[in-house]
């Protein structure tokens, strides 16, 4: 914002003030201000005026620097999900807070942003950026330190380089608790939609489940396993796949994310299959629509919003030069609600 001082040195030393052009053309000193300033709701007249005024008396307006805009940059591979929403408005509740803007850019896919937007980055030179799910070479690396620009991987899809910045939730816990959580309500032939199998999270959540089927000496059956990809249309195709022989079907599914559960719930329906009566479901995330489902998903709890907060934070702190912890994993927890129920005896 352009802003004005209230009087001016000139050449032979002496202090024009915007009173003394007021004086001088019989115009009030606010009507002089907007005129200096280009306020529109001054007549042609007044402003030709005062404009002279000003420039006989050689006044010279100063210009106030303008504060440059804070940014940080927010990179995703597609902004189209209830997920994506959740982590933006962690990262905004952060970020306003300190009057930095937050720009969001749909680019690449879950390793790797495109190059176009990493060289386009460099320009815009923000004071940091949060990368969801993909990470950088190790020259782009080089080119972001050169240039100062810190970065965070958000939920990193592998396993992030020593001095990177990240932060994720703690997965394998995850798996365990939900499949412990099904065990403990007497079922055993448990599925899973898994994630994309090159993601980190889906892997440690995978090994949860069979970590918690080991506890109970439980062997894992290759065909309760099912890839997905976390979105609805994969988790329809993966409870499909598991529940289409009605001979072999589970009992229970643990569904990689709750977008997949809506997935599930979309399977049964055209089955006719009832949860929690017939399949106990269970999701991943806690995303906000969760709570309303019917039933209500029963699903573990990543927290989406404080991770995105911490990872604004993480910028923040760095451009600020305070110490941080570089790899920051935040708890997973169980959420009930009314997904899930004990075993039929029929079942």
């Amino acid at each position: 914002m352009m802003t004005s001082t209230g009087s001016q040195h000139v050449g032979d030393g002496s202090k024009v003030k915007l009173s003394d052009i007021a004086r001088q053309t019989g115009y009030s000193l606010a009507t002089v201000s907007k005129a200096l300033n280009g306020k529109g709701d001054i007549s042609q007249t007044a402003r030709q005026t005062i404009d002279k005024a000003l420039k006989e008396s050689g006044y010279v307006r100063r210009i106030a620097p303008e504060r440059k805009q804070r940014t940080i940059e927010v990179v995703f591979q597609d902004f189209e999900t209830i997920w994506a929403l959740e982590v933006l408005r962690g990262i905004i509740h952060e970020t306003k807070q300190h009057d930095i803007n937050v720009m969001v850019a749909e680019s690449g896919d879950r390793q790797h942003p495109d190059s176009a937007w990493v060289e386009g980055i460099i320009e815009r030179h923000p004071i940091g950026a949060i990368l969801v799910f993909s990470n950088l070479t190790d020259g782009e690396r080089s080119t972001f330190q050169s240039h100062g620009i810190p970065f965070v991987v958000f939920d990193p899809s592998g396993n992030p380089a020593l001095d990177d910045l990240s932060v994720q939730a703690d997965n394998w816990i995850g798996g365990v608790i939900a499949t412990r959580h099904l065990l403990k309500l007497g079922h055993k032939r448990i599925g899973i939609i898994t994630g994309p199998d090159e993601m980190l999270c889906s892997r440690a959540r995978l090994d949860g489940y069979a970590a918690a089927l080991a506890e109970r000496d439980i062997p894992i059956s290759p065909e309760l396993i099912t890839e997905g990809d976390f979105t609805t249309p994969g988790g329809y195709e993966g409870a499909m796949a598991l529940l289409e022989d009605e001979q072999n079907r589970p009992t229970a599914i643990f569904a990689g994310s709750d977008l997949q559960a809506m997935g599930v719930y979309e399977a049964a329906r055209q089955l006719k299959i009832r949860i929690p009566e017939d399949l106990s479901v269970i999701g991943f995330d806690d995303i906000q629509t969760a709570a309303y489902m019917g039933p209500a998903l029963t699903t573990v709890r990543q927290p989406l919003r404080d991770m995105a907060a911490t990872a604004a934070r993480m910028i923040i702190d760095t451009t600020e030069g305070r110490q941080i912890q570089k790899r920051v994993i935040l708890p997973t927890s169980l959420v009930m609600r009314d997904s899930t129920q004990r075993i039929r005896k029929h079942n």
